[in-house]
């Protein structure tokens, strides 16, 4: 469907109520269990709201808050299809949620979306796309503080990624410069889990893409360890891989006997890959103590299947 029927299912006021309440309870669901608790919710909302599957030019003209409510809904589905390994689709709904954003002039969701995308494409191997994602946040006016520490670090990890060393070092030290600054009043509500916490980890897992271990695993154990939501798992995930690349074979045992028995629990297709990649890697390792290589078959048989499978929420 690409054209909205008449008359439209839901008055304006009741269609924005739904969906910032949706809103609201996907990010509560991800937060607390992941993003794949989220999957059925997400599912049913497709199923009732027509107005998510409409080309978003075929929404021209209806009411902003209408559209700004949809575009910030679509971003939340597009994030969570992202964090459950649904790339393809989380791609597609990141567009719809743009598209939406633009019509109604909400730049902060705009933002957002952009700043996912570019986090989708980097992890898709695809730097330069990132770069470009990223770079599109930028106005004419200064941005606020915690939308800056975000461009800041979208850039790190994709330049990261395309081996620039000390670019890459030199971005996420400016991030964790910039978020000192402490938030502005300009910076939107969407900002919120945008903390120290989150810095900490995601300058770990810069220097681990770099290789700096040694300085990685500090950073990401203390990210790691933190209170926050579901998703911050993922920096468990990449403190294994880094501890298992740094050969500290004891504490990847040690660490694997604390993630394995809730492994299944784990809501983030993300962390879940990461782990599986380390467990096979260490599974295999000639050099790695037998007791580790048991371990990391135990936590490969503890990790949950992919849900998504052939089975996009979207088609």
């Amino acid at each position: 469907m690409t054209e909205p029927p008449h008359p439209y299912a839901l008055a304006p006021g009741a269609l924005t109520a739904l969906a910032l309440t949706a809103v609201e309870h996907l990010v509560s669901l991800d937060a607390a269990h992941g993003a794949t608790a989220a999957l059925p919710a997400v599912r049913d909302l497709l199923k009732r709201v027509p107005e998510l599957s409409y080309a978003p030019a075929a929404l021209h003209g209806r009411d902003g808050d209408v559209l700004a409510a949809l575009a910030e809904l679509c971003e939340v589905i597009g994030w969570i299809l992202f964090d459950a390994g649904l790339d393809g689709p989380a791609h597609r709904m990141n567009g719809r949620a743009l598209a939406l954003a633009e019509l109604c002039g909400d730049r902060a969701t705009a933002r957002l979306v952009l700043l996912n995308d570019s986090m989708l494409l980097t992890r898709a191997g695809r730097p330069l796309a990132a770069l470009e994602a990223a770079a599109r946040v930028s106005g004419p006016r200064p941005l606020p503080t915690l939308v800056a520490t975000l461009v800041l670090v979208r850039r790190a990890h994709a330049t990261a990624l395309l081996g620039g060393r000390r670019e890459a070092e030199r971005l996420i030290a400016r991030a964790r410069s910039r978020f000192l600054d402490g938030a502005s009043r300009h910076d939107p509500p969407w900002a919120w889990w945008i903390d120290r916490a989150e810095l900490v980890g995601h300058h770990g897992w810069v220097l681990a893409r770099l290789g700096d271990r040694d300085r990685a695993i500090p950073l990401l154990h203390e990210a790691a360890t933190a209170p926050g939501p579901s998703y911050r798992h993922l920096f468990t995930a990449e403190l294994l891989a880094a501890l298992t690349g740094a050969h500290a074979w004891s504490d990847a045992e040690e660490l694997i006997a604390e993630l394995a028995p809730r492994a299944g629990d784990i809501g983030s297709v993300r962390t879940t890959e990461t782990l599986a990649r380390t467990a096979v890697r260490l599974r295999g390792c000639a050099q790695a103590p037998v007791n580790l290589r048991d371990a990391a078959a135990f936590l490969l048989e503890s990790v949950p299947p992919h849900p998504g499978g052939q089975d996009s929420p979207t088609r």
